[in-house]
């Protein structure tokens, strides 16, 4: 599946804003060294040591009083950033340089922003290394990553590869059925027009294409849903929305099949082939049934979420009082 979107991302920041702001606090205070001021291998060694643990760090550097840069940007591989982003610019104007002069000692995480260097979205944690010469210590966060850091879903992250191969896998089959049932339709519409027929074997061959057709409609779903969900977009494991939605979309899949699929056998007993009537009867009851089962699902699983979304609500505002 894919990554989180950016309002997926900055939807999980506002609920996990104060843990977010904890553990940089609690990251920034324990790194922030007197000796990191004055050496660029020790920041270099720094970032190294926090990224082993903490994946999430990107970049770490320095600015004095005024925002001036007076250290390379250092990544998570300890080595200095290349490009525009060099000692001696000026980043007095940034919201989280302002922000930290504002607050003076305490340890401060801006908002989250686009960052120029990694380009995506980051926040940073800024606090003071140096007592005398007030030199700030910046420590750029990659958003993304810090959030499935505090989901514990990092290590799922590394398997996504595998995941989407997988599910791309078993929709190419899934195509491929798609692509034989086709044929097969053609096949035969071609033969009712090339072929000489009875009349009792002429009117039942459209039903066959019908079937044929109808099948490579549900399979086809089958294989887009599989492939919108699981591949192309980012389903949130720790949503129960996510979780419905998928669901919905394939017992939607199958339900029209069913249904269809009933009407055909009613269409072919009202043509003389009773037998049948039975058995498109009770394929319609399944039908419904699975559609009256699908909508208490989707109306409980709604009303779980809001009820859960309440409580939570209620939760952050006696934290907040």
């Amino acid at each position: 599946m894919a990554e989180m979107s950016y309002i997926s991302v900055i939807e999980r920041y506002h609920e996990y804003r104060e843990a977010i702001r904890e553990l940089l606090a609690s990251l920034v205070t324990g790194v922030g060294d007197k000796r990191l001021c004055a050496d660029d291998a020790a920041l270099a060694d720094a970032i190294t040591s926090i990224s082993e643990h903490y994946p999430f760090v990107d970049h770490i550097y320095l600015l004095d009083n005024n925002g001036k840069q007076i250290s390379p940007i250092i990544n998570k591989e300890g080595k200095p950033v290349s490009g525009k982003h060099h000692e001696g610019t000026d980043r007095s104007q940034r919201p989280y340089f302002k922000k930290a002069k504002k607050h003076g000692y305490d340890v401060t995480v801006s908002k989250p922003y686009f960052s120029n260097i990694g380009r995506n979205l980051c926040v940073s944690a800024v606090a003071i290394c140096g007592d005398a010469e007030k030199i700030y210590l910046v420590v750029d966060i990659d958003l993304r990553k810090i959030i499935e850091f505090l989901m514990g879903d990092t290590l799922r992250g590394r398997f996504n590869p595998l995941f989407k191969a997988v599910y791309s896998l078993i929709a190419i089959g899934l195509f491929s059925i798609v692509g034989v049932l086709l044929f097969s339709a053609y096949s035969e519409i071609i033969s009712m027009f090339s072929g000489v027929h009875d009349g009792d074997d002429f009117y039942l061959k459209p039903f066959h294409v019908i079937i044929f057709l109808t099948l490579a409609l549900a399979v086809f779903d089958l294989g887009k849903t599989t492939i919108e969900e699981e591949v192309l977009m980012h389903k949130d494991i720790f949503r129960h929305s996510s979780t419905r939605r998928t669901i919905t979309r394939f017992i939607a899949a199958i339900l029209i099949a069913v249904s269809i699929e009933a009407l055909l056998l009613m269409f072919k007993s009202a043509l003389g082939d009773g037998q049948n009537i039975i058995a498109a009867v009770w394929m319609m009851f399944s039908a419904v049934g699975l559609l009256v089962g699908l909508g208490i699902y989707v109306y409980l699983g709604a009303r779980a979420e809001v009820h859960l979304k309440s409580m939570y609500d209620m939760a952050q505002n006696q934290k907040g009082d």
